[in-house]
């Protein structure tokens, strides 16, 4: 089977569950598994595509990478619906299975922060960054989140100023940015 990663963003910040972005694991090659990936791709949050991912994990032959790719994915779908433990725990299974899936740890990273686990998802997303994922500017998004539930605001706006620099088309990160005053501090002699 072959294979690619791809990131889908669901934007609007500070609602954390529905304004952290998300990024699914693109399965291609036939079944189950790549209905499910189409669905997380896609943007789908209906309860039923989870069928096609339980389907996929308990009948099709799928390498570790796609397997681990389904969990992703199914867990995106449990993200959209904020019924973050269940995400938790699939992203759990992925980096278990891939420990070097940047997109598990972002998208853990993202469940953290439905659940206000504010400093848990910085952890998170950081090793997702290290690792790599397809679209950082969406990590980047969300580690401002988690920045701004942690009222850490400098952090935050630099946070969205990377997110809009990868990638300036998405207005996410920009709408964020003109929530913010920056001013200087005057230096004392």
């Amino acid at each position: 089977m072959r294979r690619g990663l791809s990131c889908l963003a669901a934007a609007t910040a500070l609602t954390f569950c529905a304004g952290a972005a998300q990024g699914a694991v693109t399965v291609i090659g036939g079944g189950m598994a790549e209905a499910c990936s189409s669905a997380a791709v896609n943007g789908e949050s209906d309860e039923k595509f989870e069928a096609f991912c339980d389907v996929a994990l308990e009948t099709e032959f799928l390498n570790s990478r796609d397997r681990a790719g389904t969990y992703v994915n199914r867990g995106v779908l449990r993200l959209r619906r904020t019924a973050y433990v269940g995400a938790v725990k699939d992203f759990d299974l992925a980096v278990k299975m891939k420990p070097d899936l940047g997109e598990a740890y972002v998208n853990r990273g993202a469940a953290y922060i439905g659940q206000e686990r504010y400093a848990d998802s910085i952890v998170e997303i950081n090793r997702g960054l290290e690792l790599g994922v397809e679209e950082p500017a969406k990590a980047y998004y969300n580690r401002a989140l988690a920045h701004e539930g942690l009222e850490d605001a400098k952090s935050a706006y630099f946070d969205y100023q990377k997110a809009v620099e990868l990638a300036p088309a998405w207005t996410a990160p920009a709408e964020q940015l003109a929530r913010f005053t920056v001013t200087t501090r005057a230096q004392a002699n």
